[in-house]
């Protein structure tokens, strides 16, 4: 078999070829061959119709982990276990949360969005009258601006990598583009920026540029084919693709037309980072290009020398990935993953490689790049770059080592 990279990296066209036998990476089970009699579910009547779909009972232990705020109680976030979930699509109710007063329960018969401030003329929309809109679906990622944030820490944190990089999802959002709501208000020439505010108790809101929400944003009120749900923002909320997950504001409420922003809290003291040169960051909206590896990750184990899938995540919100590289030596050569396809813009791609492991220690690494150029940058080029003062934005590529007894582990 061609090699694709040092440290056994193999060619990713070796997925096409019949008769490849690749071992597990998460435990010791092999392929079981057939003995005994049937199982009693092949004589036995099933289960009755359910009126709503759960998953199988020995899989409910993949659950969303929770980080809560133990002061300030429906302060906080829940992560999804990105290193037990395949594909691009993150089930409804595996998406992350960040909550900062909890989830509301709101009556949709009494929710409206009101549009007002710089346009011609205020308008306000109930729940049933944008269902009667024209309606865009569109797979997207949304990811918080502080996902990741451990890896700025001196020591590499030992946890699942859906545990430490769990605060992104992705998932087909259907709503009505914000773009029909501005025509028909009627935009004053002075409006520049939106202020969009939630309907939780914390009445969260930001500031977002005009241009973006005329160009691509949406009051969505589908996510993956059924109604919102309420932690992900029932009955509508706002989708910005691509830029970060703050923006996004759930349970929507009102959309304010001004000719600056509004320097909420989440836009000056959060979301806004100390640089090196004393200046600092802010409105960095946009999600770096960025991927990780989810198999072989923390926690899991290869058993024994053999043949692997190395498998993970990749996403840029400046559009479309165009290639992911994988190492297993430390960075030292790289070798070019499959992705499946279709590759969306600024939607999750799932990358995958062959890799045969000679029981040797190992490091694993990926890294992305995007059609507009952007390359996932080193940990060490990032720290370089934006000092250690700032908790957002990390994109830095994210390495796992593998020990001689097949354990995984994060490192640096």
């Amino acid at each position: 078999m061609p090699e694709g990279a040092g440290g056994g990296l193999l060619d990713r066209r070796l997925f096409l070829r019949r008769g490849m036998v690749f071992a597990t990476a998460v435990g010791a089970g092999t392929t079981q061959p057939a003995q005994g009699e049937d199982p009693a579910w092949l004589h036995e009547p099933g289960a009755p119709f359910s009126a709503y779909g759960q998953p199988a009972q020995t899989e409910r232990g993949t659950t969303r982990r929770i980080g809560a705020n133990r002061a300030v109680a429906g302060n906080g976030v829940s992560f999804t276990p990105l290193d037990e979930l395949e594909g691009v699509i993150t089930p409804n109710g595996l998406h992350f949360e960040r909550h900062h007063n909890g989830v509301p329960r709101i009556d949709p018969a009494r929710h409206s969005l009101t549009l007002h401030g710089q346009v011609e003329q205020p308008l306000s929309f109930t729940v049933k009258s944008l269902l009667r809109y024209p309606m865009h679906s569109q797979m997207l990622f949304i990811e918080c601006g502080g996902n990741s944030n451990a890896g700025w820490h001196t020591e590499p944190m030992q946890r699942p990598a859906g545990s430490m990089h769990g605060l992104v999802s992705c998932a087909e959002w259907t709503g009505v583009p914000v773009s029909l709501l501005l025509d028909e208000a009627g935009v004053q020439p002075t409006a520049k920026w939106i202020i969009a505010e939630g309907a939780d108790a914390g009445a969260m809101n930001v500031s977002i540029p005009l241009a973006k929400m005329r160009d691509d944003c949406l009051v969505a009120l589908y996510q993956n084919g059924e109604r919102l749900r309420p932690e992900n923002g029932y009955p509508m909320r706002l989708i910005v693709p691509g830029w970060e997950g703050v923006l996004h504001v759930k349970w929507l409420q009102r959309l304010e037309l001004a000719d600056q922003p509004v320097m909420a809290r989440n836009e000056t003291s959060k979301y806004t980072e100390l640089m090196p040169s004393g200046k600092a960051r802010q409105f960095t909206f946009t999600m770096e290009c960025k991927s990780l590896i989810t198999s072989p990750s923390h926690g899991h184990t290869l058993p024994r020398p053999d043949i692997y899938q190395v498998s993970g995540l990749a996403w840029s919100g400046h559009g479309r990935i165009r290639k992911v590289e994988v190492s297993a030596d430390g960075g030292r050569s790289w070798a070019v993953a499959a992705l499946q396809t279709p590759v969306l813009a600024r939607c999750f791609t799932r990358f995958r490689i062959p890799w045969r492991w000679d029981g040797r220690p190992a490091v694993l690494m990926s890294r992305a790049s995007d059609e507009h150029g952007h390359v996932q940058p080193t940990r060490a080029a990032l720290i370089a770059e934006r000092g250690r003062s700032g908790y957002f934005h990390y994109n830095g590529i994210v390495s796992w080592a593998v020990d001689e007894d097949g354990s995984v582990a994060h490192t640096y």
